[in-house]
């Protein structure tokens, strides 16, 4: 050891060396207590809560929901969700009376939305485009892909053993 770094690190003295002797022995004791606490809580039928925060005790709700949402991978469909709830303040209320969502296709990232009628689905169709770049805006980009468009659906057709073969159901019979 050269004596600039005498100089720079010196030797601990002795109140020094009492000091950090002194902190190792209060550790010890700290680490010894702990231990024959738990041992003595653990005879007395288990670690029990105190009054102070740890693992154990339960999660707020929404803690609880954000954690499981990303442990899962689910941030983007709960996003989409929540524009979903929001889809008046994101398209206009003239375009929400007439225009739901209806489903996301995560794999696909393909929102698909119903219209009540063939011309607010002919509308929604020109407005695709801006309503895709300002929900990419919203969720962050490449979230959804494509808006795909239905218009209003018909009754389902039924089928069953008193259907004739062939039939397109009661408007063959009336002309």
């Amino acid at each position: 050891m050269s004596a600039d770094d005498a100089k720079k690190n010196p030797e601990p003295s002795g109140v020094d060396l009492a000091r950090v002797a002194l902190r190792a022995a209060k550790e010890a004791a700290r680490a010894r207590g702990d231990a024959a606490r738990q041992k003595k809580q653990a005879r007395r039928g288990g670690l029990r809560s105190g009054a102070r925060a740890d693992g154990r005790d339960p999660m707020a709700l929404g803690s609880a929901i954000n954690r499981l949402i990303t442990e899962r991978g689910w941030e983007t469909p709960a996003a989409v969700g929540g524009v979903m709830g929001r889809w008046p303040q994101i398209v206009g209320e003239d375009v929400a009376k007439h225009c739901e969502p209806e489903k996301y296709d995560e794999d696909e990232r393909v929102l698909t939305v119903r219209c009540d009628s063939t011309a607010w689905a002919t509308n929604l169709r020109l407005l695709a485009p801006t309503l895709v770049a300002r929900l990419n805006e919203d969720l962050g980009h490449g979230s959804v892909r494509m808006i795909k468009v239905n218009g209003p659906g018909g009754p389902a057709r039924r089928y069953g053993p008193l259907r004739a073969p062939g039939s397109t159901g009661p408007g063959d019979t009336y002309g």
